[in-house]
């Protein structure tokens, strides 16, 4: 009973509210067997979140929560959420937002006692297109198309209790990994005070150059920025010390950075324009597909969702600008003999992360999705409602490996299912995986740190971002491409540190292995990470990782899908 009282309280009725907002129309009924049904009034929390006066009903449960616990309720019932009803209706009758419906539906049932799917996705609307209250979790109440709406507190309790336990053994794997890192920083002797400061930039001037490529077989315009160093001007050129000046006439290295969904190929130029100062060509491309003037027209409802081609668009577009580019080299005298194509590396974050990964080697694994995206299991890993869409493409081999590719970093990646272990382990060029701990959108147990484990290559690095969130890799968005209503909340710790992490590993990473440059490679060591480390977006850089040693952090026994019942009804830089 002990345990009981203390679940129902404030903290899971929050948890309720913020993971699913919009419970009732006039009261809020938990269902529990053995012990009956527990109900509050609408009324009683919206007198609470305008006045935070507690009346006799409400008081029940928040006797049982903590003054903080009641304070970000509070904060919560009051917030209103920016969205159109387009925008919402667009979301909640996609593929992927109806999975999404579906299973909220299980926990909140109408008062007939039947999945919720379509009462909450029609509050979400009505709520939205209210215009004088908004989308507001008391609104939402108001919306919900009947008068009671009971919570399936079973199946709820449940939930809670695994996705605690889920997030207990990330935050040990994550420690654990932090301190073994550190362990291995203390065994270094380099001194980094005296060597090149990477976060810096590099000595290279660049200019930018825009154009669109239009691939007429599969009617994709593909607009791509490329920052060219130039030596023109340069301070490498004036600096007769300079020890590099002998490859100034050669052509540059090339970069090709791949954006996630709904991005643009703004998201990156901080990184595009510090890897050209340092002497690398960057191309930076849009998927047309997926990126953020697609959601902008699909949010508006002048466009289809992404389709699940582009799981094999994106690659072909990164394979069909090289080609392009390489044609250019021949014809455009700006290019012309400026890209070495002997030297190609790549970056990308989030379903950028997995169009790399596909160029370094890895194929989609349909028997994986087959196990993964079975609708008999459920998952707290999100990125799988964005893989398993995978599973609707025609199973078969599609060649997506490119040759020309010599290296890859992978910034949040989703990878765990449509490419899965039998997949990255066919990868035989150098990895880095950068993952997040505040990372809801791809965990960084399930889609950076096991993946890890998986890939055969020894030139491989995984760094891991202590309270760094899906979006802290990403620029501010401009008011233009600013697509997603991200809640602040998700968006992190100020993202300078993780910029400047990531401008230093993306430098070191590709002339070790892009250049073939050793004395770099003092950069990518656990005690660099240490060194340039600042709270609280802590660095922890490590070089290998078995399976073996991962499973001694975190046993097998927490699996990433969980089957589910029958639901009741209920140096000198270059």
């Amino acid at each position: 009973m002990k345990k009981f009282l203390r679940y129902l309280g404030l903290g899971l009725l929050s948890t309720f509210l913020t993971s699913t907002p919009g419970l009732a129309a006039e009261r809020i009924s938990f269902f529990y067997p053995p012990f009956g049904e527990f109900s509050l009034s609408v009324d009683s929390l919206e007198t609470f979140a305008k006045v935070g006066k507690i009346d006799r009903d409400f008081s029940f449960y928040a006797s049982r929560a903590t003054p903080q616990q009641l304070a970000q309720l509070r904060d919560l019932l009051q917030q209103r959420f920016n969205v159109t009803p387009t925008l919402v209706s667009q979301v909640t009758y996609s593929p992927i937002g109806e999975q999404v419906m579906e299973q909220l539906g299980k926990l909140l049932l109408t008062e007939s006692r039947k999945n919720g799917l379509y009462a909450i996705r029609a509050s979400l609307i009505l709520a939205a297109a209210d215009k004088q209250e908004g989308l507001t979790v008391v609104n939402l109440l108001r919306k919900f198309p009947s008068t009671t709406v009971r919570v399936n507190f079973t199946e709820g309790l449940r939930i809670v209790d695994e996705l605690s336990q889920l997030l207990k053994k990330k935050d040990q794997v994550f420690a654990s990994l932090q301190k073994e890192a550190i362990a291995q920083a203390a065994n270094s002797t380099v001194d980094f005070s005296k060597q090149a400061d990477l976060r810096s930039p590099g000595k290279f001037l660049w200019q930018k150059k825009s154009l669109e490529l239009n691939d007429i077989s599969r009617s994709r315009r593909l607009p791509i920025d490329i920052y060219l160093p130039t030596t023109q001007n340069s301070e490498l050129a004036k600096d007769p010390a300079n020890t590099n000046q002998s490859s100034l006439s050669s052509p540059f290295p090339l970069i090709v950075i791949s954006h996630g969904i709904a991005s643009d190929r703004s998201t990156f130029v901080y990184l595009a324009e510090h890897l050209a100062s340092y002497g690398f060509a960057v191309a930076v491309l849009e998927h047309p597909g997926s990126n953020a003037k697609r959601f902008q027209e699909y949010f508006a409802g002048l466009a289809r969702p992404p389709e699940p081609a582009e799981f094999i668009n994106r690659s072909l577009d990164i394979k069909y600008l090289l080609d392009e580019l390489q044609r250019l080299d021949k014809s455009d005298p700006s290019l012309q003999g400026k890209l070495n194509f002997q030297q190609v590396g790549a970056i990308g974050q989030s379903f950028g992360g997995y169009t790399i990964l596909t160029l370094a080697g890895a194929e989609i694994n349909f028997e994986q999705l087959r196990q993964d995206c079975n609708p008999n299991y459920s998952s707290f890993n999100l990125s799988l409602l964005l893989q398993c869409e995978a599973i609707k493409l025609p199973p078969k081999n599609y060649e997506l490996k490119d040759d020309r590719i010599k290296a890859v970093m992978a910034i949040n990646p989703i990878d765990s299912s449509v490419l899965g272990q039998s997949s990255l382990s066919q990868i035989k060029i150098p990895v880095m995986l950068v993952a997040g701990s505040q990372d809801i959108f791809a965990p960084p147990v399930f889609e950076q740190i096991r993946p890890f484990t998986w890939l055969p290559e020894s030139n491989k690095y995984l760094a891991l971002i202590e309270n760094a969130t899906h979006f802290s890799a990403m620029a501010k968005p401009t008011p233009e491409n600013d697509v997603l209503p991200v809640p602040p909340t998700l968006l992190g710790p100020d993202r300078d540190a993780v910029y400047s992490y990531l401008k230093t590993l993306s430098v070191a990473f590709m002339e070790t292995h892009l250049l073939n440059r050793p004395e770099y490679r003092s950069y990518l060591q656990p005690s660099y990470g240490t060194f340039i480390s600042k709270e609280p977006l802590n660095l922890s850089i490590l070089q290998s990782l078995s399976v073996a040693q991962l499973n001694q952090i975190s046993s097998e026994s927490t699996p990433q899908s969980v089957k589910v019942s029958n639901p009741q009804p209920t140096p000198t830089p270059r």
